[in-house]
Parts: structure tokens; sequence; C-alpha cells
């Protein structure tokens, strides 16, 4: 991996744990999510109407991760009505490198370095630490496979856009018409749950929404060009970086509360991230 996409994808990672703290911080986690999905979903193809249409093989992996990101999202907004950003976000992340890297070393055909699997595993193993503090500190253990649930979507479109994205060779137009089919899959389901009331939203949460959108387009459409450039596994666990950027914004914003286990598995994140550079 080279030092651009490296420092890409972790700009990507701070991008990533930003969006997920402005949905955090909104009332209604699930009007949150819709509002971002909206306004993606627009940018989205407005910047893909730009583009040559994908050739229609492009199109099996567009309407998958679609599906995927739907799930995904669902598992999330409601994850972070059971618990803190600093506690969900790294179970809901930290799954899914591992995961990825499972079915990356059978099915894929990435070369991915001795130090760079010690690295994902390092990273991996830091970012599952963070997840015990749903059970030891007494918090909502429905967190917990809501979160998981959310890792297993991570995975499935972690691995289908990296594959997408590369038989489509246009990760612009690809991540385009992605976040426009999220937006028909995903909209239809949150007025299917809440009905209209999913919409009703003030000012500040359609401001707050579309920041989000914003912050979320740009963090996955890094990560997706960088699918094609390095090997996917790699990429979607640099991204897990996020979980560093997302306990300081839990503990300095939110004022979440700053554990010995939280401070040990941040430094084993950093550990495994320098160890894939070597």
């Amino acid at each position: 991996m080279s030092l651009s996409v490296f420092l890409s994808v972790m700009g990507a990672a701070f991008l990533h744990a930003l969006w997920n703290a402005a949905i955090k911080q909104g009332a209604s986690k699930l009007t949150g999510m819709a509002i971002l999905t909206i306004v993606q979903g627009i940018a989205g193809l407005g910047i893909a109407l730009t583009r040559p249409l994908p050739q229609a093989e492009v199109w099996f992996w567009l309407i998958g991760s679609g599906v995927l990101h739907t799930a995904y999202k669902l598992f999330l907004a409601y994850a972070y009505d059971q618990g803190d950003l600093s506690r969900v976000y790294p179970i809901a992340r930290g799954a899914a490198p591992m995961m990825v890297l499972l079915v990356g070393a059978v099915a894929l055909t990435d070369t991915i370095s001795a130090a760079e699997y010690l690295g994902v595993l390092i990273v991996g193993l830091g970012i599952l630490m963070m997840a015990r503090g749903a059970l030891r500190m007494g918090e909502s253990r429905r967190l917990v496979p809501l979160a998981l649930g959310s890792a297993l979507a991570t995975a499935g479109y972690s691995l289908t856009d990296g594959m997408g994205a590369r038989v489509s060779g246009d990760a612009v137009a690809y991540v385009g018409w992605l976040f426009a089919l999220d937006a028909v899959f995903f909209t239809p389901t949150c007025l299917a749950i809440r009905g209209r009331s999913v919409l009703r939203a003030d000012l500040r949460a359609w401001a707050m929404g579309s920041f989000a959108a914003l912050a979320s387009y740009g963090a996955y459409a890094i990560a997706v060009w960088a699918m094609t450039e390095a090997p996917i596994a790699l990429v979607s666990a640099l991204r897990e970086t996020s979980i560093l950027f997302a306990v300081l914004i839990g503990w300095v914003v939110f004022g979440e509360r700053m554990t010995r286990d939280k401070a040990i598995a941040a430094v084993l994140i950093l550990s495994g991230v320098i160890v894939t550079r070597l």
C-alpha cells in the first residue's frame, strides 16, 4: 500500500467517525440515518449522471451492496439507541475486518504480506477489546447483537463494493450509483417501520443529517477508491482506525467515560496500523 493511499484511508477513517458522531447526537437515530441516506442519494445520483452508465454486470454488485447498506444502517441506528458511541462503534466496526480477512483470504486473489496480516490481527484485537465493556459495565446487552449485525453487513458490503468497483473500473460512478440505490432501498424501509413521522424533523436535524451525509459520502468514496488500489482486507482494516477518533469524540465531546480498557485497546489499534506500514 502506497503512502498516499494510506493517508487517504486514514482521512476517510476520521470522516467516518465524524458522521457516526453526528447521527449519535440526534434525538432519533433512524430519522438521522434516513436524512443522511436521502441527501447522499441525491448527491450520488447527481454525480453518477455525469459519468457513463455502468455495464450490465456492475448492477449485480450495486444492487447487492444497496441491500447490505440498508441492513447496516438499520442495525447501526438501533444499536445507537442502546449504547454510547465509544461502545457501539468499536463493536460494529471491530468484527468486520476479521470477517473480510477470512473471506478475502479464501475467495479473493489479493496478496497480503505476513506483516500486514499481523497488523490486521492486532487492529482487530484492539477493537474487539472495546466491546467487552458492554458486558462488564452493565450497559444494555441488546447493543451487542445489533452492533454485530452491523459488522456482518459491513463485511458484506466491503467485499461487494471492493469487487464491484474493480469490475466497474470507475470508482466515482460506482459510489454515486451505490448511494442512489441505497436511498431507493433504505427510505421505503424507514417509512415502513416508522411511517411518515420518520422524515418529520426540524431544520437542525436536517442540517446535521446533511452534514453527516457529506462526511459519509467522502469517507466511503475514498475507501472504495482505495480498494481499487490496495488489498480489500487491508483497506477495510485500516478504516477501523476510525475507532481512535470515535473514542476521542465520545470522551471529549459527549463526556463518555474513558476506561483503562479503552486506552489499552486504542494503543493496540495504533500499533496495528504501524505494523501494516513496516
